[in-house]
């Protein structure tokens, strides 16, 4: 069957379509992948931290300075997040320690094989024990890192 010219009927409509149309509202960002916590005030925790932010997909992650003093959020004190590495995911679930760094990890595509590894048992418990290890070494380290100029701040 063909059409006469002029029809319009079953033809694309006029672009721009007007905001009404839109699925959703425009100029709008989307929702974060997931909000990281962590530790500005330790020079480690922000070179890492930096390592995550530049890599391609971070633009959808949002990441928190909890040693600013106007840290606030209801799920998680400020103490709570100075102790360890946090991290609140896309459906709202937050994770701390290990399984922060795996849901990271699973949220940036550059990173996303390592969280597929690190999510088979046994290995987040493993990562876990040696997370708990490395905490309360963190200062020693740094204290180290900073007398051999590999740390600056």
């Amino acid at each position: 069957m063909s059409r006469r010219m002029g029809d319009t009927r079953g033809s694309p409509p006029h672009w721009p379509l007007p905001a009404s149309a839109l699925p959703y509202p425009p100029m709008t960002k989307p929702a974060p992948s997931c909000t990281v916590f962590y530790d500005g005030s330790c020079p480690m925790c922000r070179a890492e931290i930096g390592v995550y932010q530049r890599s391609e997909g971070a633009e959808a992650v949002q990441f928190e300075d909890v040693s600013d003093k106007s840290f606030e959020t209801p799920e998680l004190t400020r103490e709570a997040a100075m102790a360890r590495f946090h991290i609140r995911d896309a459906h709202g679930v937050m994770h701390s320690g290990a399984r922060a760094f795996i849901a990271l990890w699973l949220s940036l595509p550059r990173w996303r094989w390592l969280g597929h590894i690190a999510s088979v048992p046994p290995l987040p418990i493993l990562l876990e024990g040696t997370y708990r290890l490395f905490l309360p070494l963190r200062p020693t380290i740094q204290r180290l890192a900073r007398g051999m100029g590999a740390l600056t701040g």
